[in-house]
């Protein structure tokens, strides 16, 4: 199928086809990115109006949307200018004011002339004892009163565009919706009781009322799903795609593997055993491995990613682990360090660093196969560093890497299987969302040894005690964390607020205690700071959230977050993270500024309740969104128009299975069920999809 189907054409004509949408209209749609027939359909309405007609206003709440029939009264003109012009009408039994601000005079009399019968249809309130509706949204004569709907669907509206017009334009689109081919599973749609297509996007802009604006009516329900069904199938025909792609067939011997095992002070977690199998598995399939390992803070992905690595070594490979920054990447080189020695294996490291001919005799290691793993920066990307056989690529905190490092990773051993690491636990609806074209295996328990980090909430206003508490700690040889919040995301003040900060600190704690890291340092300075704090040189160091990822500091039990309630949940587990990582009992200090409001206090109250990463991301998502959790700019994540994720967690987990169960029997969409799956994918305007079946 090379074009889009023919039954959509009118759903992908020009706005202006429908009516009420002129020229000028189109263009403020446009804007707004509603470029066609079919974003008009699918920008439901998100609340209804009860208009349906009734005798009188007697006996009625108010304030109320009503719609009566009534006899036009007296017209009382406005006594100065930009005053109310009234006008009395009553029905069979009571009578109220109409109200105008701004009238004009002859226009009213014209469209309420005295003595006539009219159906009004508007807001009525009481205003000094007297029943007012200022401005009516319909005063129509009888016979044409039935064009007022029982229940007016009332739509989002973008600047200039009137509900009138939006209603208009979106009855003007159902009649182009055809009857499409069912690309449901029709057992799941029996299950849910959902209507087919056509019928589904009529109820949803015909509310008959409030429950059937709900994201759970049954129409509303299923236009969800097909969304998040038209995004799987997506990601699933990548992975499908992905997989075809050869990989190399990497099968461990174990012979490295059981060394380091045998050497472990601890016996790995059941989840680490896990990964470690599900990963094995995938490299010795012939399919290319594309898997997430997402694991909380000191889950231990560390021992997982270095077994996967060995499997590479053991099956005669090699393997490379790359990090977003140089300090990571030589904290990947420490923490492997140990490892690799009781492996036996030969370890490097390569980044932007690395000048003249020590660089040029690692590139000759590397090609000639002498070196086995190799820690890098993004610097491993250049076109001069040759692997003599890449096996594995792992790739860690996927959030600085997106889907085309990935494949530029991959090409650099043709076909290398891929392994991403993430510390930053995602909520499963998410992470379907993101990573839905990758297996993902989860580290959810904690190594044994970890110990617990006491977290505490604690008033600006208790500075100075703060600040006396650290100077014990650091007498008794602690360290400390200290960051500082991102004002405004203006680089100068939150500059200022660490640099203050750090001076503050430096008067009291003396000179050369204390250290400061922050976004705008140069990079050599910002490594030389972090070196003195790890090397335990500095006792406190000053940081805006330059440091939440990965830094491994033992000795550090001390993390003090100022003004912890402007800071997102998950980005405030990950700061705790920091500590806890020693011997030491560990401490977290969330510092805020009174008064905290409501959704400020809950987000502490989570942390202060639970270590979870998990159920923190869970508690971060209902409170904050998906858009902010990910910080939709950079994540890529799809706009859905009318899936909400939060609330529908559950049907993009459906969504996945039954997407990956249509492909795995029938890899083409050439059933019937398929082709309908095609025509949903055009109407979802998934054109990546369409050119990756038409290249299958």
């Amino acid at each position: 199928m090379s074009g889009r189907p023919e039954s959509l054409f009118p759903l992908f004509a020009g706005l202006e086809t429908l009516d009420g949408v002129g020229p000028k209209t189109a263009q403020v749609l446009a804007q707004a990115g509603t470029e066609s027939p079919r974003d008009v359909l699918f920008s439901l309405p998100y609340a209804v109006i009860d208009r349906r007609r009734r005798d009188t206003i007697q006996g009625v709440d108010l304030p109320a949307t009503l719609t009566v029939e009534v006899t036009v009264g007296a017209h009382r003109p406005a006594r100065n200018k930009g005053g109310a012009y009234r006008v009395h009408v009553e029905d069979n039994q009571a009578d109220f004011q109409l109200v105008f601000f701004h009238a004009r005079g002859d226009y009213l009399k014209r469209v309420l002339p005295e003595g006539s019968r009219r159906v009004i249809s508007g807001k009525l309130e009481l205003f000094d004892g007297m029943a007012q509706m200022v401005h009516p949204d319909h005063m129509l004569p009888v016979d044409e009163a039935h064009s007022i709907p029982d229940f007016e669907p009332v739509y989002h509206l973008n600047q200039g565009i009137t509900q009138k017009t939006a209603y208009k334009a979106a009855r003007s689109a159902l009649t182009r919706a055809p009857a499409l081919a069912e690309w449901i599973d029709p057992a799941l749609a029996a299950k849910h009781g959902w209507p087919e297509w056509t019928t589904a996007i009529a109820a949803a802009h015909k509310p008959l009322g409030a429950d059937d604006v709900a994201a759970h009516a049954p129409a509303r329900e299923r236009l969800a799903y097909d969304e998040l069904f038209a995004h799987q199938l997506t990601l699933a025909l990548a992975r499908q795609r992905e997989r075809k792609t050869r990989g190399i067939v990497s099968v461990g011997t174990g012979a490295l593997q059981s060394k380091v095992l045998a050497n472990l002070p601890y016996r790995p977690t059941g989840a680490q055993l896990r990964a470690i199998d599900d990963i094995s598995n995938d490299m010795a399939s012939d399919a290319r491995m594309n898997r997430l390992l997402q694991g909380d803070v000191g889950a231990g992905k560390t021992l997982v990613a270095f077994m996967a690595l060995l499997v590479a070594v053991e099956a005669g490979g090699q393997g490379v682990m790359m990090a977003p920054t140089e300090i990571l990447a030589r904290q990947h080189l420490e923490g492997l360090r140990p490892l690799a020695e009781e492996a036996g294996v030969v370890l490097e490291i390569l980044t932007g660093r690395d000048k003249g001919p020590e660089r040029r005799s690692k590139l000759k290691s590397l090609k000639d196969g002498d070196i086995h793993i190799l820690v890098g920066t993004h610097a491993v990307f250049q076109n001069d560093v040759e692997f003599k056989a890449l096996r594995l690529a792992i790739v860690d905190e996927q959030h600085r890497f997106g889907v085309r490092q990935r494949m530029e990773l991959s090409e650099k051993g043709q076909g290398a299987d891929v392994l991403v690491m993430t510390a930053t636990p995602i909520p499963r609806s998410l992470a379907l969302v993101q990573y839905g074209d990758m297996d993902v295996s989860v580290l959810d328990e904690k190594p044994p040894g970890r110990k617990p980090i006491k977290t505490a909430v604690v008033s600006t206003e208790r500075m100075d005690e703060v600040v006396s508490h650290l100077r014990r700690a650091i007498d008794e040889g602690r360290q400390c964390y200290w960051v500082c919040p991102l004002v405004d995301e203006s680089e100068v003040s939150d500059l200022t607020s660490a640099e203050e900060r750090f001076k503050r600190l430096r008067a009291i704690l003396g000179e050369g205690t204390v250290g400061l890291v922050h976004g705008q340092m140069p990079s050599a300075d910002k490594d030389e700071a972090m070196k003195a704090f790890q090397e335990g040189q500095t006792k406190v160091l000053v940081a805006t959230t330059v440091i939440e990822v990965g830094v491994n500091v033992p000795n550090a039990s001390i993390m003090v977050i100022e003004r912890a309630e402007i800071f997102g949940l998950a980005q405030l587990h990950q700061l705790r993270g920091r500590v806890g990582r020693g011997e030491a009992d560990s401490t977290c200090l969330l510092m805020y500024q009174p008064p905290l409001s409501e959704g400020g206090r809950r987000r502490l109250e989570v942390l202060r309740e639970t270590e979870d990463g998990f159920r923190i991301s869970e508690t971060d998502l209902q409170m904050r969104g998906a858009g902010d959790l990910i910080g939709t700019a950079q994540s890529g994540l799809p706009k859905f128009r009318i899936a909400d994720l939060e609330r529908q967690a559950g049907l993009m987990a459906t969504a996945q299975t039954d997407a990956r169960a249509l492909l795995s029997t029938d890899p083409q969409l050439r059933s019937d069920r398929g082709q309908a799956a095609r025509v949903l994918l055009w109407l979802m305007k998934q054109d990546q999809a369409i050119r990756l079946i038409s290249v299958g």
